[in-house]
């Protein structure tokens, strides 16, 4: 052991204990009584399951994690690293084929070993708070699924970026940054018309009144919408969501079919406009360009890595190599990841309130003119766009928490480590605030 595997192990235990530490918290933070917010809509019976799951997930993502940890930690020290190179080697096939196939080798091996802890999570956990609908069938395709677009796609990729560390030396990271780039870029357009449709059917919207009430909302807000999808989510889950695909022009609303069927117009109007306050306030390309700066540094610095003889020695490789380093390098770089990832959910949770805020204040705009709604609009004579707007909002967060099972009261310390989005409480006080400040102007 040097310097070197002596931060990576440091590292390692530190965001494990870290991470039980913020666990205990959590379920510690747990209250008996039932939020004044979700009276009515939590029963006892129901919010008692809620904590069970809260209890039940944490004590199973500490058993997972804990064999995670002692499973690296054997193999490294077992020397693992060194007897996985030795039979690549083996194979007799130059170094970027060789650097595939480690790396190949090293994912199959986590996937095989995390395998038993998916399929119990799926198929006793899951299934039994009732979120499970994946049959065996699903989740087996699914798998397949997964595995030939890693092959298809991760192949080649991985190829290119082992093929240009060989080739070009020092200035690589500068021409792999670039093609990781433009590959991101294209596949935003791809995923939505070729990879989703393997996994999901996206079928037209069949509610002609709510199509109609989204796309005169995206013309209002000048939001450019090709498309609304209604996607069969509750053939994995009965848990609900919405999002967007594409960019310009080329942008569609996929909403879960579980969606449709537990909320009403007004509430599936205020989270469409939520997602589309992400858009508004240049949420997604802020990330894009972050994710962009993010790769081109730890490329940089992954580069600076490739030929430091001591990361090697600290896994007991005898011969260093561009595919090992870049396994290597990823766990020394993972303190910096750690702190960067609660940044960023420090951001995002920001940009939510921010969504939630535009949804508020956009959602229900312009209803009262809008003909087509015939007598919805009539039926909140004498409420402004605004309250309506912020009532169904809330009411979609509370509902969703209730589907979803969310823990209510999440401790500060576990919200700060683990959030992108605020906790639940939070939002509503929020939006009832600039529901508040926004009416009064």
């Amino acid at each position: 052991m040097n310097s070197y595997g002596w931060i990576i192990l440091i590292a390692i235990l530190t965001d494990y204990l870290i991470g039980i530490v913020a666990d205990l918290l959590n379920i510690r933070a747990m209250k008996s009584q039932i939020p004044s917010e979700f009276e009515g809509v939590y029963d006892a019976e129901s919010y008692a399951r809620s904590q069970a799951y809260t209890k039940e997930r944490t004590r199973f993502g500490l058993l997972s994690g804990t064999f995670s940890i002692i499973l690296l930690l054997v193999f490294w020290f077992a020397g693992g690293f060194q007897w996985v190179d030795e039979i690549v080697r083996g194979f007799g096939y130059g170094p970027v084929l060789t650097g595939v196939f480690y790396i190949a080798l090293i994912m199959v091996a986590q996937t095989l070993i995390s395998l038993p802890f998916r399929i119990y999570s799926t198929f006793v956990i899951e299934e039994k708070y009732g979120f499970n609908k994946t049959t065996s069938g699903l989740f087996i395709s699914d798998m397949a699924k997964s595995f030939a677009l890693g092959v298809a796609i991760g192949g080649p990729l991985l190829a290119t970026v082992l093929w240009f560390f060989e080739s070009f030396g020092a200035q690589a990271w500068l021409w792999i940054w670039g093609i990781l780039t433009l590959f991101t870029l294209g596949l935003q357009y791809i995923a939505p018309t070729w990879i989703m449709p393997l996994f999901n059917k996206f079928e037209p919207l069949e509610d002609e009144t709510l199509k109609e009430r989204l796309l005169r909302y995206a013309e209002r807000v000048n939001f450019g919408l090709k498309d609304i999808f209604m996607m069969d989510g509750s053939k994995r889950s009965t848990k609900s969501n919405a999002f967007f695909t594409g960019f310009g022009k080329n942008k569609r609303i996929a909403l879960f079919d579980t969606l449709l069927e537990n909320h009403t117009q007004d509430e599936i109007m205020a989270v469409v406009a939520h997602e589309v306050g992400h858009y508004k306030k240049r949420h997604i390309v802020k990330g894009m360009i972050l994710s962009v700066i993010h790769s081109g540094v730890v490329l940089w610095l992954l580069s600076q890595f490739l030929t430091v003889e001591a990361l090697f020695d600290a896994f007991f490789v005898e011969t260093p190599s561009v595919y090992t380093g870049l396994i290597f390098f990823g766990m020394l770089y993972q303190p910096v990841e750690m702190v960067l990832g609660v940044l960023l959910n420090m951001q995002s949770r920001k940009h939510e309130f921010e969504a939630d805020a535009f949804a508020v204040e956009t959602a229900m705009s312009g209803d009262d003119e809008d003909s087509s709604l015939g007598g919805v609009a009539g039926n909140y004579a004498g409420i402004s766009h605004i309250g309506r707007a912020a009532d169904a909002m809330t009411n979609a967060l509370k509902k969703l928490s209730l589907h979803n099972l969310s823990n209510l009261t999440p401790h500060p310390f576990y919200a700060f480590m683990n959030y992108s989005h605020p906790p639940v409480l939070e939002r509503i006080k929020a939006i009832k605030e600039r529901s508040s400040s926004t009416s009064g102007q």
